[in-house]
């Protein structure tokens, strides 16, 4: 099994990466290709996907779109390839707090995923993305959720709106925008 591979990008094509290490290339299919720049030095961590008629890399730049994936592929109907439709977007926490917050919807956006589909994500996953919420929220707006929290809302009512408040203001700022989407 490869945790990940480390070494310098040579080809890149719509669907994979060709990473060099040690006089080896190794083709990784990756949902987004051309983040990457040839020639240059990457940490590419890696799912090996194996079956009766392929033999796999996938490959993501952190370890939490790793997690996502191999969740995703874990529900049934969804595969690799309708994983890689979603972490494309590369919106690896907005995908989970989607999931969290049931919205059908924000999953429909993607190729390859339905009403059903959308569903069947959130009910096999809702719950189990996240061990502690507030690791997917930055240091502001922790403050912002801490604040919050104190005032008497619970986390799914805060988890809810944070990711509509704008966080390019002040933490005063932050709280009052999220206490008006919290009343409403």
């Amino acid at each position: 099994m490869y945790a990940y591979i480390k070494g310098f990008i040579k080809a890149i094509k719509p669907t994979h990466i060709v990473v060099e290490n040690h006089d080896i290339g190794y083709q990784i299919l990756s949902p987004y290709p051309y983040h990457y720049h040839l020639d240059e030095e990457v940490l590419v961590y890696t799912y090996h996907y194996v079956r009766d008629d392929a033999n796999l890399l996938y490959g993501f730049d952190s370890e939490d779109g790793l997690d996502l994936f191999i969740k995703l592929i874990s529900v049934s109907g969804i595969g690799p390839k309708s994983a890689l439709s979603i972490l494309a977007a590369n919106q690896v926490e907005d995908t989970i707090v989607a999931i969290e917050n049931a919205d059908v919807k924000f999953l429909m956006k993607f190729p390859g995923i339905g009403s059903k589909s959308a569903q069947q994500i959130i009910l096999d996953l809702k719950g189990k993305l996240v061990t502690d919420e507030e690791s997917l929220i930055p240091t502001t707006e922790n403050d912002v959720t801490q604040a919050l929290s104190a005032l008497g809302y619970n986390k799914t009512e805060i988890r809810k709106v944070m990711h509509k408040v704008n966080i390019d203001q002040s933490i005063e700022m932050m709280i009052k925008e999220a206490l008006k989407l919290l009343i409403k």
